[in-house]
């Protein structure tokens, strides 16, 4: 899959660019990494946040660890990786957890570096439903992840529709398919399988030492 729009065309080496990885984390797992390495290095980015939600509005009928817990198991993940930045802005924050409140936090802590929303190439197709998707276009260019599955004539559409909309940035990047879900995860633990190798180590022991997911 090529570039919708290549990002940052005339770039000052000053700069840093920043990636975006948000998420419930409940709990964070290898494809939520795979996800940030590879963005990091294909897109060659200087650092990676990883932002838990706060309390995630469209989960609010599901039941979710709480975000002291899932912030700390997302620390765990990123301990030995130097480029990871594990944040607590959505954590701190009261009320719903919205990617255009996180944005202006980011840009007003770096506000002379780019910022780059890594997610998934299926949220291209719904991120005019978020709140104030300009804004979230004016903060930060996407960089889209797309597995082989999907339809690159129908992606490579709304990505130039977003385009010429709002003025997007978008770059989409070819991802393998992950077959792991925190849903699954969770699932597995209460059904009592396993789950090695699916998360790291480091979240996998802690989940065992607490005896999360096991109701």
């Amino acid at each position: 899959t090529s570039s919708c729009v290549k990002l940052c065309p005339l770039w000052n080496e000053l700069m840093k660019k920043i990636g975006i990885v948000g998420g419930t984390f409940d709990p964070i797992h290898m494809g939520h990494l795979l996800l940030a390495e590879k963005a990091y290095s294909d897109c060659k980015l200087d650092s990676v946040y990883l932002v838990p939600s706060g309390f995630s509005y469209f989960k609010a009928d599901k039941k979710v660890k709480d975000k002291e817990t899932r912030l700390l198991m997302t620390g765990l993940a990123a301990d030995n990786n130097p480029h990871f930045i594990v944040s607590d802005i959505e954590c701190r924050r009261e009320g719903n957890s919205y990617t255009v409140d996180t944005l202006e936090e980011l840009h007003a802590l770096h506000p002379d570096d780019e910022l780059y929303l890594i997610m998934g190439a299926d949220s291209i197709f719904e991120i005019e439903t978020w709140r104030n998707p300009s804004r979230i276009f004016e903060l930060a260019g996407i960089i889209a992840a797309a597995r082989d599955d999907i339809d690159e004539i129908l992606l490579g559409q709304k990505c130039e529709e977003l385009t010429l909309k709002f003025g997007a940035r978008i770059e989409v990047m070819n991802f393998p398919r992950v077959e792991i879900s925190s849903t699954d995860i969770r699932n597995r633990i209460r059904e009592g399988l396993s789950v090695k190798y699916m998360l790291p180590d480091a979240v996998y022991e802690y989940i065992e030492k607490n005896n999360l997911y096991k109701d």
